[in-house]
């Protein structure tokens, strides 16, 4: 065996110091990503030690980048993506050309050239694919909102930067750098930019065309024959060999990121029953392969730097956290989208991360930035990571602000909304209207259907609509919020509303026009924190289901028995809930529902309880 072993002294080195520093961090009550980013400049070569390999810490964190954006694409959905493309194409753009031009503006300051201050500029206007879904994630709000306008804008930055590496070369010798020919040029037999960009542009266009018309086939026909097979380990294989090899295939044949062609994978497998076994396979690789993306980042900076140059990087600093995430929310607020979301938007991409370190290695390659450049936007990029969860701890404390601010104001004149084209009003009277048809708003329309009980549904997203429909479900297809899908619901006679989408938070706006339009009228919804519960209670519901209290609940029934409680240290007080029936043989006990601060509904239809109660298929 030989002893030079760099790999494993790579990951051995980077995890165990990842894990301490970590660790520290965590006990100081800050983010691990602090400590991660510590780990990198530890094993990095500006600082004495152990040196782990910087390149090979690279193309490790490359496999993280993968697994994170195919796990996006696997909550994601073409209609999603679609769904957002008025405000994430000109709003992304727009963004890009405004931090360009600030980074231009420093470069020129600095005495750079026009080449170096458009490289500089580029890498500044790009957000870091790992943290802005990091923190999507622990808020769960990639299927909110404005979670889908982010990564949609994340998409298109994508493909811009794919334009951007490929022309830099082609235009390196004009804006002051080494003239090159690109290897798209020269298989051309030619220079010609235009022709270079058009074949670009037809390449990438293949790959999505590609995508959707073959992969859409093909993937989830592969992960069913998986399945089929029954072994466990060849599905997670298969999972590991459809992320990594869509993702490097389309980055050699198409000449796209490795992370767009991994998102495009995800979302055309997300269209089969098996996404969300396949989302849980690719896990525990992705927790950890994205630990290596930030002490890759860590061990790519100088931290003399801070002395060398420390007005330059403040000033550059400032342009990724205040000069983009303003720009940012003055284009989101001028597509007529509310503070929330501008808000949103303004955190998300008020940092800077991998596309920005390849940008500058091809800048330095073609010579066209310094290496003072190289330096700046690398600190800018690890200071830019550690100060970017303070703002979404601001953006959080401000949603919950707003949130209970709407539900505490006196009832007046109802907020004016765009006109819109009308909707058909329903027929139905004391019925349920069912607002979201996910995971879980799909499992209860199956069982208020089966029951016999009049609903109907609420619905956004065009392959949901078309879905419901072709279930013979009547589907109002609208912003649940508007006044006019509150006018066609009839929640006015409706007996109950059923909030079944993710966000609490996000539902608020809903609840409290819910309850002026019907003040009996009985609200069920969902939360995932006890600050989503308080805000929910505080808005009007009076029925709160908590999946993780669910969880242990269903635990407890089947450990101590039917009648068990959730221990009040792990719970709030909760009303008496109304027996179930009973589950029949061979079928999983299903936990009685509680509500938070009211009495207990009517007891569930039988068929609901049997649906959520039913065991779930594992694979092998």
């Amino acid at each position: 065996m030989p002893h030079e072993t760099p790999l494993i002294a790579t990951l051995v080195g980077a995890f165990v110091l990842a894990f301490v520093f970590g660790a520290l961090a965590q006990r100081l009550r800050l983010s691990p990503l602090v400590g991660y980013l510590l780990a990198g400049v530890m094993v990095g070569p500006f600082t004495p030690g152990f040196v782990a390999d910087p390149h090979m810490a690279l193309e490790l964190a490359e496999i993280g980048v993968i697994l994170l954006m195919f796990g996006v694409g696997l909550h994601f959905s073409l209609s999603d993506l679609l769904s957002v493309r008025a405000i994430a194409i000109p709003g992304a753009m727009a963004q890009i050309a405004v931090a360009t031009l600030m980074g231009m503006g420093l470069a020129w300051a600095m005495g750079w050239g026009v080449g170096a201050g458009l490289v500089f500029g580029i890498a500044l206007s790009v957000a870091s694919t790992v943290v802005l879904l990091r923190a999507l994630q622990e808020r769960r709000m990639i299927e909110s909102e404005q979670g889908r306008i982010a990564v949609g804008w994340l998409i298109v930055e994508d493909l811009a930067m794919v334009l951007a590496l490929v022309l830099l070369p082609a235009f390196s010798g004009a804006l002051g750098g080494q003239a090159v020919t690109t290897p798209t040029a020269e298989w051309l037999g030619g220079d010609d930019v235009w022709l270079t960009l058009a074949f670009t542009l037809a390449k990438v266009a293949g790959f999505v065309v590609l995508m959707l018309v073959v992969g859409r086939r093909v993937i989830p026909g592969v992960m069913h024959w998986v399945a089929h097979i029954g072994s466990r380990e060849l599905f997670r294989l298969a999972v590991l060999a459809i992320a990594l090899g869509v993702a490097y295939g389309s980055a050699k044949l198409f000449g796209v990121s490795f992370a767009l062609g991994a998102f495009f994978a995800g979302m055309v497998l997300s269209e089969s029953p098996l996404s969300h076994r396949a989302a849980e396979e690719t896990l525990p690789l992705r927790d950890a392969f994205a630990v290596l993306f930030f002490v890759s980042v860590g061990m790519l900076v100088d931290p003399s730097i801070v002395i060398k140059s420390p007005l330059p990087l403040l000033a550059t600093v400032l342009i990724v956290l205040i000069g983009k995430s303003l720009a940012a929310f003055l284009i989101v607020r001028a597509f007529g989208f509310g503070n929330l979301t501008a808000l949103t938007i303004s955190a998300s991409l008020a940092q800077i991360g991998e596309f920005s370190f390849i940008l500058v290695a091809l800048g330095l390659e073609l010579r066209l930035l310094p290496q003072e450049g190289r330096d700046l936007i690398l600190a800018a990029a690890i200071l830019s990571i550690l100060i970017n969860p303070f703002f979404f701890l601001i953006l959080d404390r401000y949603r919950t602000r707003a949130a209970v601010a709407m539900a505490a104001a006196p009832a007046g004149k109802p907020e004016p909304a765009p006109p819109a084209p009308s909707l058909p009003l329903t027929t139905l009277k004391a019925h349920t209207v069912l607002v979201g048809y996910g995971r879980v708003g799909r499992l209860v329309a199956e069982g208020l259907k089966a029951a016999g009980w009049p609903f109907l549904v609420i619905e956004d997203q065009d392959d949901r609509v078309e879905e419901l429909r072709g279930l013979g479900i009547e589907t109002i297809d609208a912003n649940a919020a508007a006044a006019q899908t509150i006018e066609a619901a009839n929640l006015a006679g409706a007996r109950r509303l059923i909030l079944a989408i993710p966000d609490g938070f996000e539902a608020s706006r809903l609840l409290r026009k819910a309850r002026q339009a019907n003040p009996a009228i009985e609200i069920v919804a969902r939360a995932h924190s006890d600050a989503e519960v308080e805000h929910l209670r505080q808005s009007g519901a009076n029925f709160i289901i908590m999946g993780e209290r669910e969880v242990a609940r269903g635990m407890l029934v089947h450990v101590l028995g039917r009648n068990a409680a959730i221990p009040a240290a792990h719970a709030t007080p909760v009303a008496a809930a109304p027996a179930m029936p009973a589950p029949s043989a061979g079928e999983a006990p299903v936990s009685q529902p509680h509500a938070e601060g009211s009495e207990a509904p009517a007891a569930a239809p039988e068929a609901l309880a049997e649906t959520a109660g039913a065991p779930q298929k594992e694979i092998g």
